[in-house]
């Protein structure tokens, strides 16, 4: 349990001070990672809520602006962390979504099916029997490893590589999938 004493180190006027003197600062590096000010300001704003909700834990033997910079950095990269897993997540339901299309024979997507079909062929061997074994097969990382002979650490980064040279070629085709969806809702 904190010291109330402690509490008297970071007072309300010392917290408003730190809070005017860096917040925008810390704004403009959060926006640095995040390329989304909005998200820059959340992040900013959540990391000072911490620095007052734990305000009695803080050592104020150790510079407040060190914490501060180092909170935005690590919330910056669970940010990014966490938006790369919902963009993957994203084209997962997409391409299966587009595999729903294939089979109800849709001419007006031939194209894209030929072109998931050459992005899919452009992967490396490896990468793409991985993916393939995953999404089209629906195997477990563990299974992919052991049947590839390789690790799990290596399958994932083979799904990761080809979710992201997916994502790049198929690109332009988006709007492809939004017509799609309106198509057959």
């Amino acid at each position: 349990m904190p010291d109330p004493k402690a509490h008297s180190t970071l007072d309300k006027p010392l917290f408003e001070r730190l809070f005017k003197a860096h917040f925008a600062h810390l704004c403009n590096f959060a926006n640095q990672y995040v390329q989304d000010p909005d998200s820059a300001r959340d992040i900013t704003q959540k990391v000072f809520m911490n620095l007052w909700e734990n305000r009695g834990k803080i050592d104020p033997q150790k510079p407040v602006q060190s914490y501060l910079f180092t909170s935005v950095k690590n919330r910056c990269l669970n940010y990014i962390r966490d938006r790369k897993k919902y963009r993957s997540y994203v084209l997962d339901l997409e391409i299966e979504d587009l595999d729903i299309a294939f089979e109800e024979e849709a001419p007006e997507f031939s194209e894209l099916q030929d072109k998931v079909s050459e992005a899919l062929q452009a992967l490396p061997e490896k990468c793409r029997q991985a993916f393939e074994m995953s999404r089209y097969r629906n195997m477990k990382y563990t299974e992919i490893a052991e049947e590839l002979g390789v690790s799990v650490k290596t399958v994932e980064a083979h799904i990761s590589k080809a979710l992201k040279s997916l994502r790049e070629q198929l690109k332009d085709y988006v709007y492809l999938l939004w017509i799609f969806l309106d198509y057959f809702n």
